[in-house]
């Protein structure tokens, strides 16, 4: 329940909340929306537990697979996916080895984890070089490996890539960016840390190195443009003992010149590593999808992490994937799972694509491109521990917007969520209906004299009771 104190120390809290979102209550579709994992504008929880979602896999998984001869090992993927909607378009820039001897020269039969062939053993050559290729789809289910004619392999150019070289490429589009030749952005390891443009994603200009940002980079690099910050962030990888992988971050105001990368997140036990971490954007907050890779089994998972700046990062029930593995060994993503930049968010989930491989990371295996998908906001939720009660989520002060409040939850049989409105005195306002089914920015219905436009620019506290359900966001809309 509230706790409250002096109404000073409650306006001054208003303040601070709305200071700390970045505007996030301003009349703006994205920006009023609020994701219950953000602690900053939680007050107080009892019986309840902050979870993450449940992802479907979908059911025609794997989308595509290695089955072309400049894809001998997808490895881990690094898949980068956006729809274009200028173009009406999905496009997909991943980053398998192009050439690894280990594998060509090492027959399917002798394959076998634990046999007399090991892979990458002196025998069967060691060269390795990773490229970027590029795919398309109309619905983001069945993908199209193009041939582009633009880069050379084994020699011809009937083949679907935009580079060759670049490890652990991120690729994105960048509106913003009044040059046309650079609208799309990659962000890699060459010989170090190093940037590339692009006017169609397919077209690159020549690498660009980046010496200031001083680190490694062998894993799936990305980037973006991070709108609270006013500036583009670079997510990337170090190594120390003991912990092992790290995930590191650089900054850039030209995408250009790049600050030395600082680790801002590690695993837990030296043997749960932190491998790679595709990060976004999305309602106020930095959504991290961290690779754990546990070095005891050999297989990686993705969980869930956000940050309100990208330097600080809070992880979401460590140990608890976002993205599990399958429990079958041989399916087509027992063996690791490494989520992609960028989730695509549409009306009615959220798509979330990746790599996944049916055996051990540093064995034979075979990758495939994958989806999972969630529900609109249900990255974590809210739910009761003990099912005898109710759990009670209560809001750090508000500033209201004066608009109607809607709900996203999902509320099994029997179960109900209902709102209850509080002053900056701590006065009870309204309380809401019981919704009573799953919703989805469900806007809730108060008493007939209740009117929610007086309150703009007030500051109010919700209070949340849950009966057998899950609260993801709440939301000011028109």
């Amino acid at each position: 329940m509230f706790r409250f104190t002096r109404k000073s120390d409650i306006v001054r809290g208003a303040i601070i909340i709305v200071m700390m979102l970045g505007g996030l209550v301003r009349a703006d579709a994205e920006r009023e929306k609020f994701l219950l994992l953000d602690e900053r504008i939680v007050e107080s929880v009892e019986n309840a537990k902050l979870t993450v979602g449940t992802v479907q896999k979908d059911k025609r998984n794997p989308l595509f697979k290695e089955d072309k001869p400049w894809e001998p090992r997808f490895d881990n993927l690094y898949a980068n996916v956006l729809y274009d909607e200028d173009e009406n378009l999905y496009k997909c820039w991943y980053s398998p080895f192009i050439i690894d001897e280990s594998t060509t020269n090492t027959p399917r039969k002798d394959r076998v984890n634990g046999g007399k062939f090991k892979y990458q053993g002196k025998h069967t050559g060691r060269r390795r070089e990773m490229g970027i290729c590029y795919a398309v789809s109309h619905d983001g289910i069945r993908w199209e490996k193009p041939n582009l004619g633009v880069v050379e392999f084994e020699g011809n150019k009937e083949n679907n890539l935009v580079w060759r070289g670049p490890h652990g490429s991120g690729i994105f589009k960048d509106p913003r960016d009044p040059d046309p030749k650079r609208r799309y952005k990659a962000f890699f390891k060459g010989k170090m840390i190093s940037v590339g443009f692009s006017p169609d994603g397919i077209h690159w200009s020549d690498a660009i190195e980046c010496p200031e940002a001083n680190v490694a980079g062998d894993t799936h690099n990305n980037a973006f443009w991070a709108p609270t910050l006013g500036e583009y962030v670079g997510i990337t990888r170090t190594w120390a003992k003991p912990r092992g992988r790290q995930v590191a971050r650089t900054s850039s105001k030209d995408f250009l010149k790049w600050t030395r990368a600082k680790v801002m997140l590690e695993g837990i036990e030296n043997h749960l590593q932190t491998y790679a971490m595709p990060v976004f954007y999305y309602a106020g907050v930095y959504i991290g999808l961290p690779a754990i890779y546990n070095s005891d089994a050999d297989r990686t998972h993705t969980e869930l992490a956000w940050s309100p700046d990208t330097v600080a990062w809070h992880r979401i029930d460590p140990g608890t994937p976002l993205i599990a593995n399958s429990t079958e060994k041989g399916q087509y993503d027992w063996g690791t799972v490494y989520a992609a930049a960028y989730p695509v968010f549409l009306k009615d989930e959220i798509r979330l694509y990746y790599g996944g491989c049916d055996d051990k990371h540093f064995g034979w295996r075979n990758g495939y491109f994958c989806l999972a998908t969630l529900r609109p906001d249900g990255f974590a939720g809210y739910e009761p521990i003990s099912p005898n009660a109710p759990a009670l989520i209560a809001t750090k002060p508000i500033l209201s917007t004066g608009y109607p409040v809607a709900l996203t939850a999902d509320i099994r049989k029997g179960g109900s969520v209902t709102a209850t409105l509080f002053d900056a005195d701590g006065n009870k306002l309204a309380q809401s209906k019981p919704l009573k089914e799953n919703a989805t920015d469900t806007k809730l219905q108060w008493p007939a004299k209740f009117k929610s436009a007086g309150l703009k620019g007030k500051t109010i506290h919700l209070e949340f009771q849950l009966r057998n359900a899950k609260l993801y966001s709440f939301a000011f809309q028109e």
